[in-house]
């Protein structure tokens, strides 16, 4: 038979652990490093994120009484030094760490180093647009300052040979590592400029730490690169690296091959870019080629113009028309003369011809008149017979004549059966007189 005494509830078990846990004075106080992973800031100023290393990883929380006192701003990815205590959450069985003191661990302290550096040269102004110089576009020599032996000058050379091959590379071999670097560096930017050979200087190494990429956020390689006279690239550790020399240098690059093609123009850009100032320059010859042939044409038809036969046939023609207006205006000089002596001679009539005249336009005129009297008369009869004729056919006492009556009620005229009835009193009006009458019936 099962003693159910021996089960322990989950509740149990968890109140159990949370002591022993809680309780251990060894996990009462314990110091931890490791990367910052998940981590949110709640709306009251509590952290909380998981801790973790290569391994394994632990649930973290860090109150807000204790938040004050952190120096930085915790983000994703950051190493820390924390002190705190082990807890367990007993509704759901987990266990974490309480957090109460935290800082950056060593690189921790590099990036804080870096973003001071960083905010106090932007503020200087050394990272400012309107100073940095244009990459030239053709560069007869390529400086690049990098290690001797490393994969970051072939890179470059291997880049420059397909790309543009009237460059040159000029190394200027220099440690890209370690305490000496920026030192190296700084003095290789300074042979650079003082031989003056290259068009532009390429900086570069391949990726690493925060620390191996450090001499290039030491003030010895940011102030040689910002004094630098001939414009420089830099390309430093992979894509996402960032030092303060990039933000110093003219131009950045993610990667030294991309750092030599930002340094020199693709030739096959540069052959398309031939091809079409050839096939410009063929548009523009053919176009003075036709400008000159039309001008040629021009000039041809001026010859002709201007040719012995054709100015002989612009005279004759000019002639001609001179000709036919000379005759013209002799017409027209003869038609008006004419004219002014015909009006001279009415002017000259004898009296008995002028009142012959006179009497025969006064008979004309009086005939005329009586055609428009006899006209106007007989129009105006006529309209009056047919107004006489239509006041005719209106007339009542008319009607009458051919047999109809008026009958009236109350001296209102009756035009419906419906406006008497039986033995209504009527009058009836003939032509000739007035009748009384009374309704005895009504048929429709």
């Amino acid at each position: 038979m099962i003693n159910l005494d021996q089960y322990l509830t989950v509740s149990a078990l968890t109140k159990y652990i949370k002591a022993k846990l809680e309780g251990d004075k060894h996990l009462f106080s314990i110091l931890l490093k490791g990367e910052i992973s998940n981590f949110k800031k709640h709306s009251r100023g509590h952290f909380y994120f998981t801790l973790k290393d290569e391994n394994a990883q632990i649930s973290a929380i860090m109150f807000s009484s204790y938040t004050t006192s952190v120096n930085f701003s915790p983000k994703e990815g950051d190493h820390v030094l924390v002190k705190g205590k082990i807890s367990l959450y007993e509704p759901s069985g987990s266990y974490s760490i309480q957090i109460t003191e935290m800082t950056l661990d060593g690189i921790g302290e590099l990036y804080l180093k870096y973003e001071a550096l960083k905010k106090e040269l932007e503020a200087k102004g050394y990272f400012d647009q309107a100073r940095k110089r244009a990459i030239p576009k053709y560069p007869k020599v390529i400086g690049v300052i990098t290690s001797p032996t490393g994969a970051v000058i072939e890179d470059i050379r291997n880049t420059v040979s397909r790309r543009y091959l009237l460059a040159t590379i000029e190394l200027y071999p220099a440690l890209v590592q370690g305490v000496d670097s920026s030192m190296s560096i700084k003095k290789q930017i300074e042979r650079a400029n003082r031989l003056n050979h290259a068009d532009v200087l390429i900086v570069g190494r391949g990726g690493g730490s925060i620390e191996d990429l450090w001499g290039f956020n030491e003030m010895p390689a940011i102030e040689a690169i910002y004094q630098s006279k001939i414009p420089v690239i830099t390309a430093i550790g992979h894509e996402t690296d960032f030092t303060i020399s990039d933000f110093v240098s003219d131009l950045r690059a993610p990667t030294p091959t991309a750092a030599a093609e930002l340094a020199t123009p693709n030739q096959k850009d540069i052959m398309e870019w031939i091809l079409e100032q050839q096939t410009q320059m063929t548009y523009r010859v053919k176009s003075v080629l036709d400008r000159g042939k039309t001008s040629l044409v021009h000039l041809d038809e001026r010859l002709d113009l201007l040719s012995p036969r054709n100015k002989f046939n612009d005279l004759q023609k000019r002639m001609n028309d001179l000709h036919k207006n000379l005759s013209r205006n002799f017409l027209s000089i003869i038609d008006f003369h004419s004219y002014r002596l015909k009006l001279k001679t009415d002017r000259l009539k004898s009296p008995q011809d002028k009142i012959k005249e006179l009497y025969e336009t006064q008979v004309r005129l009086k005939l005329k008149l009586q055609d428009l009297f006899q006209y106007t008369l007989d129009k105006k009869t006529h309209q009056y017979q047919m107004l006489t004729s239509s006041m005719q056919n209106l007339n009542p006492l008319t009607l009458m004549d051919r047999g109809y009556a008026v009958v009236m009620k109350d001296e209102k005229i009756i035009s419906s059966i419906s406006d008497v009835e039986i033995n209504d009193q009527v009058d009836i009006r003939l032509k000739d007189g007035r009748l009384n009458a009374k309704i005895t019936g009504k048929k429709a």
